[in-house]
């Protein structure tokens, strides 16, 4: 597909947008629902992962194939081993089976699951033969991608014995794993967390419940920055809730220091341009609970002229592209400056902003929909836009709702 090519945007943002629930939320949600049938889903994210996390939970096929979808390749994974009577093949895209699953599949085995490797070792596709976990006890260590640990913990509760996870070193993404508890907490799953260790009761059947699912924060992140680059905007984002279970919340925060203050209604969110800017201030964050917003903190940092120094962003390297270089490939291309180490970024203040550019996405939605506010300083192009429907399919439609 060709660029898509943004004029410079001369209005101030405003109007108000209702964004899909949150995809990791469905996503763990979907896997539940399976276990407990009489768990109800409202504002389930129509995301391209979460559909496709949905068609693959109720496949009948023997080789399910999931593309770029990464949460839907762990969670699937603890999911079919437990799956009894199921024999699978699970794949996915080239990028995919160069993204690894050792860890998980390590911690699997040890609970006694089957599972093979059919090309390379460590990494999918994987054949899976469902059968019942009757050991309870397994290690990890504490700074993998969180999406291993809640793959382990989502299907806990089913296990004969339940389950103790036990941590090695220090847990790096707290909020996902917190998220993934709690939701298990409001279906009356019954567990511990201990400083290094986790322990989840076995719970074969659960009461009729219904879950609203919340509105993505990660997707909200867009809009912050528009509103940032946007003197006098504002704009209105649905639903969110002051106490959210996902980590991207922060933005909130983090955006006040980047002219943006965050009003709480009931079920929605109004975000307004201050104008209450110190643009010399270095913005100096940890990012290691929420490295999805580290794309749109720095290029809305870039588009403001700003220094950003980014750290905790070790697990970038191996989401949909190495997100670190690939920012640091699409910022210099329009003037920046970006040092890049494994787990950190440095962006340089800068004063101009090349025109025309042609943004590379990478096959990654957040790079398509981070780069798009600076719209609002020049006319860009960016390369693959129907990237985005990983997240949210009606992104373009959005943007263009509050931007024209």
């Amino acid at each position: 597909m060709e660029s898509l090519k943004i004029n410079k945007i001369n209005k101030t943002v405003s109007g108000s947008i209702k964004i899909t629930g949150s995809k990791s939320e469905s996503n763990r949600l979907l896997v539940l629902q399976q276990f407990y049938p009489n768990l109800k889903i409202e504002n389930v994210s129509n995301s391209d992962d979460s559909v496709l996390m949905k068609k693959a939970l109720t496949s009948s096929k023997n080789e399910i194939n999931i593309g770029h979808a990464g949460t839907a390749m762990r969670f699937l994974t603890a999911y079919f081993s437990v799956k009894e009577n199921s024999k699978i093949v699970l794949t996915g895209s080239h990028r995919m089976k160069n993204r690894p699953i050792k860890i998980l599949v390590d911690a699997l085995r040890e609970l006694g699951a089957k599972i093979g490797y059919l090309e390379k070792d460590g990494f999918p596709p994987l054949s899976i033969e469902g059968k019942k976990f009757t050991k309870n006890f397994v290690e990890i260590d504490g700074n993998v991608s969180s999406q291993y640990i809640s793959a382990l913990l989502l299907i806990a509760p089913t296990l004969k014995n339940g389950l103790q996870l036990k941590f090695k070193g220090k847990i790096t993404s707290v909020p996902y794993i917190k998220m993934t508890l709690t939701l298990l907490a409001e279906l009356g799953v019954e567990l511990v967390w201990d400083d290094d260790s986790i322990s989840i009761q076995p719970k074969p059947i659960i009461e009729d419940k219904t879950v609203v699912v919340e509105s993505d924060w990660s997707s909200a992140s867009y809009y912050y920055s528009l509103c940032a680059l946007s003197p006098n905007s504002e704009i209105k984002l649905s639903s969110y809730r002051k106490t959210s279970l996902q980590g991207d919340a922060v933005l909130a925060s983090i955006y006040k220091d980047l002219g943006v203050e965050t009003r709480f209604n009931e079920r929605s969110v109004i975000l307004k341009n201050t104008g209450n800017l110190n643009v010399s201030k270095l913005i100096d964050l940890n990012l290691i609970g929420a490295p999805d917003i580290a794309q749109t903190i720095a290029v809305t940092c870039f588009g403001l002229g700003m220094e950003c120094y980014l750290t905790g962003l070790h697990t970038l390297k191996i989401k949909e592209t190495d997100r670190l270089v690939a920012l640091k490939n699409e910022i210099e291309k329009l003037g920046g400056e970006v040092h890049i180490t494994n787990e950190t970024l440095h962006l340089q203040p800068s004063i101009k902003i090349n025109e025309n550019v042609n943004i590379a996405t990478y096959d990654d939605h957040r790079m398509a929909m981070a780069f798009a506010p600076l719209a609002l300083k020049v006319p860009i192009k960016i390369g693959e836009p129907n990237v985005v429907s990983k997240s949210y399919p009606t992104f373009w439609k959005d943007f263009k709702k509050i931007t024209t």
